[in-house]
């Protein structure tokens, strides 16, 4: 059963100079009928090819995002990362990794495609629908986060882990947003990451015989665990971004609102904080 979503939008610019332009977006969740809420650790991809990863005990540290319980969801922990799976959207609600400076380098590969994700039940998505869409194939956990291990690397390919995103935001300012969290990492020896899409009230573009609907915009939240933590967030539309990615900053506190969702909640910080420092280009 597909769920609705209530999002409503207001695009902040604030013209001034140096003064952060935002995208704030309001939401709420109705109440559905019918609810998915699985707790499952899914097999490791390609445990073939090197010793299985074992799960990331300082996500659940820090804590997993919350969702309202209205929103079907399927728990996936993987090596690499953990998921919040959609069954109605066929997406992931929220992606959450821990990024160390380690982790910025490695030697594994990519692998030759994307793999339709057999761990979650049909209708799922599937490597048809984004061919001839129009459409790119965005991770929400990039391939640059996991050339530390070829395992990693591989689930990063499993389209729970994909959304249909604009093929201009995801070579151009998503892509920046990503290598930006990188130099945290180096910088700060680790950072905790979660990303994942957004839809907006109204009707959406479809791919594909499963009807994967194409998200209006996507988040990402970016926390350190100083002395006090510190988060950055964005929120960025689903079309070629024009401004820089500094343009695209809010609280943490604005991006709750946005999605609903109430991130790290073992973490005692300060929702309205300050982005991070800038890192040493």
């Amino acid at each position: 059963m597909r769920r609705r979503y209530v999002i409503l939008a207001m695009l902040v610019v604030v013209a001034l100079s140096g003064t952060i332009a935002c995208l704030r977006v309001h939401a709420r969740h109705p109440a559905t009928t019918a609810t998915e809420s699985v707790l499952d650790t899914v097999p490791q991809i390609g445990a073939d090819e090197t010793p299985a990863l074992t799960l990331d005990a300082k996500l659940a540290a820090v804590g997993y995002p919350i969702i309202p319980s209205d929103v079907p969801h399927r728990l996936i922990e993987r090596g690499a990362y953990v998921a919040s799976y959609d069954s109605a959207t066929r997406q992931p609600n929220w992606v959450m990794w821990r990024l160390t400076a380690d982790r910025t380098k490695g030697e594994a590969h990519r692998p030759g495609n994307f793999h339709e994700d057999e761990s979650v039940p049909v209708p799922r998505a599937s490597l048809a629908d984004y061919y001839g869409s129009g459409w790119s194939r965005g991770h929400m956990c990039p391939a640059g986060d996991c050339k530390w291990n070829q395992e990693a690397m591989n689930e990063s390919f499993a389209l729970t882990n994909v959304c249909p995103q604009d093929a201009g935001l995801n070579s151009g300012v998503w892509n920046q947003i990503e290598m930006k969290s990188r130099r945290w990492a180096e910088r700060y020896g680790e950072v905790y990451v979660v990303t994942g899409p957004l839809f907006f009230n109204q009707e959406h573009t479809t791919i594909g015989a499963n009807k994967i609907p194409v998200p209006e915009a996507f988040f990402k939240v970016i926390l350190l665990l100083n002395n006090p933590p510190a988060v950055t967030a964005y929120v960025c539309r689903n079309e070629k971004a024009t401004q820089k990615q500094s343009h695209y900053v809010n609280t943490l506190k604005q991006v709750e609102r946005i999605t609903g969702f109430h991130f790290f909640p073992r973490v005692e910080i300060n929702r309205d904080s300050v982005p991070l420092i800038e890192p040493r280009k």
